[in-house]
């Protein structure tokens, strides 16, 4: 071989090298099994956050809860199976897992349409615009939808940086599928920045890293990063004195109305569920708790407003930097692996498992590889992801809607939860109540007999002056009636119909329901959950004539009704019914 030639082959082979070290150095590594660790972490600290801080919930606005008022850390606060704030974001779960990554926008807003749980501001007036067939992203336009700058995709954000272990364009990507079907704007970056903060402490254990991240893929001039910019600069200033910070905060974000653009409450009330205040007590308590879980959910807590979701997003964060074999022994203790998370498939051990399936779908899909290293442990090799940050769109200048915005027929046939007004309701009862027994609480007094439902000629039944207007969200309110826990309610009307036909009883409860019609049990649900309608459809028959329906409400605690709408099999409303 010439001399030529040999240095050829030298400097093919060095720049062969050169390359290939450079591509490593573009690649992450992660065992499955640390992955998975981390990833459990990051569930469990969300179910702490919210576990700890639910009794405070929007209790303190526009205050910093006093320390006497925060709730002592007890593990079985642990287990929030029946937590919206943690069972909502299985939605996008399922979907994934059933239709994959490149599942439409559409699907998607077809599957959240069809969810049963009950729902508020942005994500309710975001289902509501799905159900009555606006497609989405129009179903979170601010058109449509008044709510769009609320905290709810940030609430809920948190799967997405758990299957995308340092893929923070995959995190982008599923933001603006997901997070389009409710919100908006700042609404939609907050869950962004949430999301991409998980898929970063993956592999960050450094929070002012971790933070730069999740700001790394959202809009740069957006309202939501000028907040989390302001937090960083004010406890840089502040390191030791979180309170100064939170008062800074409280002065621009919930008082100062230039930051309040497109609240859902204004600056007349302290009440504020926009995505900013709350995005930035986030941060304060990633920032402030200094790297320990108990302070940093703490600290997120004691900012006020959505003081269970706040500390729920940080604590989560945190944890999945720390993974299991860091994480606090108190937040890894009596953990429930039976009992399913409510309106969901999945219990703990079933939830950690389509995690990582998806996790190793998405690494896939982004490039990535999963293989042995030397030592036989399987890896997820992930590529760099080139970041692609949206445009930024703020609410209050929102642009124009172009082209169809409605579902397709063949679409809304596959929406099958139909949008119900408050006339479509039953609203003819007589109520007994409340009943209650020493020592029975939560699930366990639905199980408790009482008279209404042995004695038919039980005579402490009392109509209940009712009207239309009387609802609240949906549903007969036992607790204005009975303001109080652990008890149970029965609610009683007749029906009329002019012969025997199928029906479907489309009946909603805060919390458990027995159900009886003509004196035979037809349903059972005994549950912990809040109220949304039609979450249990029944099929009965009606006799020709009057019917007796009866429904036993169980209260664990806060919201405490039901509702019922008679449908018939194809879930249309029935005409022609009488009640008495």
């Amino acid at each position: 071989m010439s001399k030529t030639k040999i240095i050829h082959a030298l400097i093919v082979l060095i720049v062969y090298i050169l390359l290939a070290g450079c591509d490593s150095k573009q690649n992450r590594r992660i065992s499955i099994e640390e992955y998975r660790s981390k990833m459990k972490a990051g569930w469990l600290g969300q179910m702490a956050g919210v576990g700890q801080g639910a009794a405070t919930e929007f209790k303190f606005n526009g205050m910093i809860i006093p320390e006497e008022n925060v709730p002592a850390w007890d593990t079985k606060m642990i287990n929030q199976q029946w937590q919206d704030d943690i069972y909502v974001e299985m939605t996008f779960l399922k979907t994934l897992e059933d239709y994959g990554f490149d599942v439409s926008i559409r699907q998607a807003g077809i599957d959240f349409a069809n969810s049963e749980y009950q729902l508020w501001h942005a994500n309710k007036f975001g289902r509501d615009n799905l159900r009555a067939g606006i497609a989405p992203p129009y179903s979170g336009h601010p058109k449509y939808n008044a709510h769009v700058d609320d905290i709810d995709y940030q609430i809920e954000a948190d799967y997405s940086g758990l299957i995308a272990p340092g893929m923070p364009q995959t995190v982008i990507d599923l933001g603006e599928k997901f997070g389009r079907l409710m919100n908006y704007g700042d609404g939609v970056y907050a869950g962004v920045f949430v999301g991409a903060m998980y898929a970063e402490a993956f592999f960050e254990t450094d929070i002012h890293k971790i933070i730069e991240a999740g700001l790394a893929c959202i809009p740069a001039k957006s309202q939501y990063t000028e907040a989390i910019r302001d937090v960083i600069k004010w406890h840089s200033e502040n390191p030791t004195d979180w309170q100064l910070t939170w008062q800074l905060i409280e002065d621009k974000y919930n008082l100062n109305p230039e930051y309040r653009k497109f609240s859902c409450s204004d600056t007349r009330v302290n009440f504020n569920i926009d995505a900013k205040i709350n995005g930035a007590y986030i941060a304060m308590g990633l920032l402030y708790g200094e790297g320990d879980m108990e302070k940093t959910i703490v600290v997120s807590m004691r900012c006020g407003q959505d003081s269970d979701c706040n500390p729920s997003n940080a604590a989560g964060i945190l944890a999945t930097s720390m993974g299991m074999e860091n994480l606090p022994v108190q937040y890894k203790t009596n953990i429930d692996e039976t009992t399913n998370f409510s309106f969901t498939a999945y219990n703990f051990p079933s939830l950690i498992k389509v995690c990582e399936t998806l996790a190793k779908q998405a690494v896939l899909r982004a490039g990535g590889q999963i293989e042995k290293n030397a030592e036989g442990v399987e890896e997820l090799i992930i590529p760099k992801q080139k970041l692609v940050v949206p445009e930024l769109e703020q609410s209050w200048e929102a642009k124009e809607i172009t082209g169809d915005v409605n579902f397709a027929k063949e679409e809304m046939k596959k929406i099958i939860v139909k949008v119900r007004s408050n006339d479509d309701l039953v609203n003819v009862w007589q109520v007994a109540g409340p009943f209650t027994k020493e020592g029975i609480e939560l699930t366990q007094i639905l199980d408790e007999v009482f008279e209404p439902e042995t004695n038919s000629n039980y005579d402490g039944w009392n109509a209940l002056k009712f009207s239309n207007t009387d609802y609240t969200d949906g549903m007969i309110d036992l607790r204005k009636m009975y303001p109080m826990d652990h008890a149970v309610a029965y609610l009683k009307a007749q029906i009329y119909s002019e012969e025997i036909q199928e029906v479907n009883f489309e009946m909603g409860s805060d919390d458990g329901l027995k159900v009886w019609l003509n004196n035979e049990e037809i349903h059972y649900n005994n549950i912990f959950r809040g109220h949304a309608q039609a979450s249990d459809v029944v099929p009965a028959t009606l006799n020709k004539g009057w019917n007796v329906i009866l429904m036993k409400v169980s209260q664990g605690s806060q919201g405490w009704g039901a509702s019922l709408v008679v449908s018939d099999s194809d879930r249309n409303l029935l005409e022609g019914l009488k009640y008495r």
